[in-house]
């Protein structure tokens, strides 16, 4: 327990004049319970796959992005692939790199950080399916985005019609992205970090689309949400 974790708390929870509030960021999930509030958000997430992850933050450490092509990255003047650095045995390109989602999912107890940890793994999953609304993956995220706008038009009310034809659907890419050769990816498979990761990866992904096939369907191309699936036989007292 940290006092960053407690005023984080009490922030979200008693800021009445900025509600309903949206919390964008880097945050590990974080348990209100246990703070003593009643009153919890509601998580979502999108998770990716584990190694096209770690290329991407590698690349993206040297090159930016396109949402601030100007700003000189931590880096940046490293000319070295990825391909290279697994090969030499970087640091930045190690299998301990690869142990990202799991903790941000488990929490924020020590073992969650712990890397290899398949305590971390098994409660990562279990606050995936228990404490998340929705989590969603990269190279399906129209259909998270469809579902959220059906289950929390709210906030996201246009917000599938917006990533289709808007200007901005993909704000951040990395300038300048090389894909990992055959044999950098057998190399980082054999690691028993990835092989966690990557299970966790295909826990969330499995999830997901079991959420979404009870959720939307397909035609001519488009997706479509479903309509309600259940009635009320009877309702009392009768409105006359």
């Amino acid at each position: 327990m940290s006092l960053s974790q407690v005023r984080f708390v009490r922030n979200v929870t008693s800021w009445r004049e900025m509600k309903p509030g949206f919390y964008h960021g880097h945050v590990a999930y974080l348990d209100f319970s246990k703070y003593g509030v009643q009153a919890k958000p509601m998580y979502i997430n999108v998770v990716r796959d584990p190694i096209e992850r770690l290329v991407s933050y590698y690349y993206f450490l040297r090159f930016g992005d396109n949402y601030r092509p100007g700003l000189r990255r931590r880096k940046q003047g490293d000319k070295k692939t990825f391909d290279e650095c697994v090969s030499s045995g970087g640091s930045d390109c190690a299998p301990e790199k690869l142990w990202l989602q799991i903790p941000f999912f488990c929490g924020h107890h020590s073992e969650c950080w712990d890397a290899g940890s398949r305590w971390a793994l098994e409660q990562a999953k279990y606050n995936l399916v228990n404490e998340y609304l929705l989590v969603g993956v990269t190279e399906e995220l129209e259909d998270f985005i469809m579902i959220l706008e059906a289950v929390l038009p709210r906030f996201f009310k246009g917000a599938t019609e917006l990533y289709r034809t808007g200007k901005k659907s993909h704000l951040r890419k990395t300038t300048e992205k090389k894909p990992p050769s055959k044999e950098t990816i057998a190399k980082l498979q054999q690691s028993d970090i990835w092989k966690m990761e990557n299970e966790f990866y295909e826990f969330a992904l499995e999830q997901f689309q079991f959420v979404r096939a009870h959720a939307v369907r397909e035609k001519d191309g488009e997706l479509y949400v479903l309509a309600q699936s259940f009635f009320y036989e009877k309702i009392y007292p009768k409105v006359s």
